[in-house]
């Protein structure tokens, strides 16, 4: 895949994990939100790699 495809793969990623950090922080379940929040990290380290 190219990089036009690319990106919006990775901020559609980003946004799901936001969207299941904030559901696992409010549940409570710390070590889950940790884990997306590392996923978080992960990909936008990947869309930065993508744009630079």
């Amino acid at each position: 895949m190219n990089t036009a495809k690319l990106k919006p793969v990775y901020l559609i990623g980003i946004v799901l994990n936001i969207g299941a950090l904030a559901f696992a922080l409010s549940t409570g379940s710390f070590l889950y939100a940790s884990a997306f929040a590392f996923v978080i990290v992960y990909l936008a380290f990947r869309y930065r790699m993508l744009s630079a």
